[in-house]
């Protein structure tokens, strides 16, 4: 059987597969080719750059298993698939503490102003030493800050981990009931019970200090204009989930009224060409989509991968 990762795969992942006598390919294939070079394929492995919607499905009657490396599944007809017999699979647990670290990787850049020191101290720090230092002199601290999680599914909880690791409350909104604590796992083998507490998505908006995304994709912008009017002033937020769930034509208004204090952006409406107010905007981190991408989190999805191909194509 061959299998095309067309978006790449771990080499453990790879080896995987290749001990269990599949051969792997691992050479992209442009969208537009796809109908016709998946055709020589039994299955297909993806990130978020291929799109397998219902035209390609109908296309390749030959597909068995559609594997999806992360979380997220918006760029695969997957209720359309299944309903052809086609087994649609994910590692939606692979890259959780990844995605987590990097959202506190905005919060840590937001709250002592590295998005702006990182690109003015290249070009000022040698003239304006002494007013960079003052412009940067407000900074806060993290610990005893509330952090306002929206989703509570396996990113979210990781995330909540990290800010109860830093000292924070967390406080978190979701469609269903949650847990009332999570086990924090310390150095030295060390486990502890922290309290969360869940409330509603209103009730959250006014009580964070820190607001952190992570809900699928919407029709509806979960934070627009109505929203940004009822969170606490000065809240800082970050989006590491899904664009399209925070309006961003209000964000940048609200980041001029200081409503917001500063945003962090992994995921935009139109990627890959965001928006030129968010990439130019002072009170804004930036990074391109990076949420799943460490050595670590690789390794994770591709082994987790190879194993759930292994055991829907050798049935």
């Amino acid at each position: 059987m061959r299998i095309l990762a067309n978006d790449g795969i771990d080499p453990i992942g790879q080896r995987l597969l290749e001990e269990a006598g599949f051969t792997v390919d691992t050479v992209h294939i442009p969208q537009a080719e796809l109908a016709e070079k998946l055709q020589a394929y039994d299955a297909i492995t993806v990130r978020s750059a291929t799109l397998v919607r219902q035209e390609l499905i109908d296309a390749c009657p030959n597909l068995k298993v559609i594997g999806r490396g992360g979380v997220g599944m918006d760029n695969i007809d997957v209720d359309y698939a299944q309903s052809k017999g086609v087994i649609v699979i994910n590692t939606p647990a692979a890259s959780s503490h990844s995605v987590a670290e990097l959202v506190f990787a905005h919060f840590l850049n937001g709250v002592r102003f590295l998005y702006d020191s990182n690109r003015k101290m290249p070009v000022e720090g040698n003239t304006k030493f002494g007013g960079l230092k003052k412009a940067y002199a407000k900074g806060v601290e993290l610990k005893g800050k509330t952090l306002g999680v929206v989703g509570f599914g396996r990113i979210g909880r990781e995330t909540a981990k990290v800010a109860l690791g830093l000292g924070m409350d967390v406080v978190y909104s979701d469609l269903f009931e949650g847990p009332l604590s999570l086990p924090l796992s310390l150095s030295g083998n060390i486990e502890v019970e922290v309290p969360v507490k869940q409330l509603s998505f209103e009730e959250l908006l006014p009580v964070a200090d820190f607001i952190s995304l992570h809900v699928p994709f919407t029709d509806k912008a979960v934070l627009g204009a109505e929203e940004f009017t009822k969170v606490k002033d000065g809240v800082g937020i970050v989006n590491a989930s899904r664009g399209g769930v925070i309006d961003e034509l209000a964000l940048v208004d609200a980041l001029n009224s200081g409503k917001v204090s500063f945003a962090g952006l992994d995921v935009y409406d139109s990627e890959p060409t965001p928006r030129v107010e968010l990439l130019q905007h002072p009170k804004i981190s930036l990074t391109p989509h990076i949420g799943a991408a460490t050595n670590e989190a690789q390794e994770r999805i591709g082994e987790e991968l190879a194993n759930l191909l292994i055991s829907n194509l050798k049935k």
